[in-house]
């Protein structure tokens, strides 16, 4: 026969209240032993996946008040070792299945802490302030994130959040300083901001950093991955195709090229009415502007001229870049042809690179791009880039495919 469930929480902390009836639980096989004091009424779960799931919670009842801070304040989870950093009261170690909570003792809530679950979580500006201490990991990982992972941080919000936001963060950790005592280390923080900003010298550590302190800084994920396009090519050797230019015959790919370019963007026509746009100059009086993209694609990819240039200098291929765009969007002067953006552009949950990062991010591609020793290859590495950067309002596919 089953045996009753405890009507206790799932998660709970035994008082002296309850002691003698958690211990008869326990023996009875109704509740389970988390860490001194904190038991569980789930009989089924894995321990240590119940405690990450419960985390939060947990360390609640075993910090109540405490701040989440540390490199733990921008993980926002256990560390790849299991452990969670607090600021508390109380400074010891506490081991859960999968999980360690280790509290320092520390300053309690500030302004700009958010109440969390029974703890608060620090403030970014808190969170900066107080990684800027060095620490060493001497059983599993630092509780303070690295100089260089600090500085990954404040140049990833400086290309997310903006220079304002990262300006009123440095205020903000300016004016928290004197409660946390940490003056001196608020003063390297400023240094860090400055020197990423341009603004100070100071020592960064990071690629990323560097390029952004000399003005050219670029979307670290997006070169991550094109990256990984780069090694991919190279592994697979293209087969070479002839040329199928025959007198009196080579509008007819540029005609279906710019036809498929810009059907899989919706600007969508009749093959027969495509053509007389592109042959004979007729220009739907209904859609005027679709017709336009149509012919002014047939234009760039009909170019033998144009299609036969290979950019050798970073300057040329932004050249190519701006004026292919230009021709091919010229039927829309509302979408600035040939002028990079100036705000953000997204397709569904997809986010593009951010405008001040697609000069830096272009270069450090056409980097790789240089490299590729096959014509295809770099097609679709040129293909792959100008889509996944997006540097214009709007025609970037029609572009990257030209």
């Amino acid at each position: 026969m089953p045996r009753p469930a405890s009507p206790l929480p799932e998660i709970f902390l035994s008082t002296p209240q309850l002691a003698s009836r958690v211990s008869r639980d326990l023996k009875e096989g109704r509740v389970r032993k988390l860490a001194p004091t904190i038991y569980t009424t789930n009989m089924t779960e894995a321990l240590d996946s119940l405690v990450r799931r419960q985390l939060w919670q947990v360390a609640s009842l075993v910090f109540p008040a405490a701040v989440i801070t540390d490199r733990t304040a921008f993980e926002a989870g256990p560390s790849k070792d299991g452990s969670v950093f607090l600021a508390g009261t109380t400074p010891r170690d506490v081991a859960l299945p999968g999980v360690t909570l280790r509290a320092r003792e520390g300053c309690g809530p500030l302004a700009g802490d958010t109440p969390f679950v029974g703890l608060h979580m620090a403030s970014r500006a808190r969170a900066y302030l107080e990684n800027i201490p060095a620490s060493r990991a001497r059983k599993g990982v630092a509780r303070r994130l690295s100089r260089a992972e600090l500085e990954e941080r404040l140049e990833r919000d400086l290309s997310t959040r903006g220079e304002a936001y990262v300006n009123t963060l440095r205020d903000d950790a300016r004016k928290l300083a004197p409660s946390l005592g940490l003056v001196e280390e608020s003063k390297e923080l400023e240094a860090l901001i400055g020197a990423l900003l341009g603004t100070r010298e100071a020592r960064l550590r990071t690629a990323t950093g560097s390029a952004r302190a000399a003005g050219k800084p670029y979307d670290q994920k997006r070169l991550e991955l094109f990256g990984r396009l780069h090694g991919d090519i190279l592994k697979e050797a293209p087969s070479q195709r002839l040329d199928p230019f025959r007198p009196g015959e080579d509008r007819y790919l540029p005609f279906f090229e710019a036809y498929f370019s810009n059907f899989i963007e919706g600007t969508e026509f009749e093959v027969d009415e495509a053509a007389a746009i592109v042959f004979d100059g007729r220009i739907p009086q209904d859609r005027p502007e679709d017709a336009h993209d149509v012919l002014g694609t047939f234009r760039v990819v009909a170019d033998r001229a144009e299609m036969a240039r290979i950019p050798t200098t970073f300057e040329q291929f932004l050249e190519s870049l701006r004026s292919r765009h230009a021709r091919v969007m010229e039927g829309r002067p509302d979408k600035s042809p040939g002028t990079f953006k100036a705000t953000e552009n997204r397709a569904g949950d997809t986010l593009f690179v951010t405008p001040e990062l697609v000069l830096g991010t272009l270069a450090r591609g056409f980097e790789l791009l240089r490299s590729l020793p096959d014509a295809f290859q770099r097609a679709v590495f040129m293909m792959f880039l100008v889509s996944e950067v997006h540097p214009f309002v709007d025609g970037n596919g029609r572009v990257a495919r030209s």
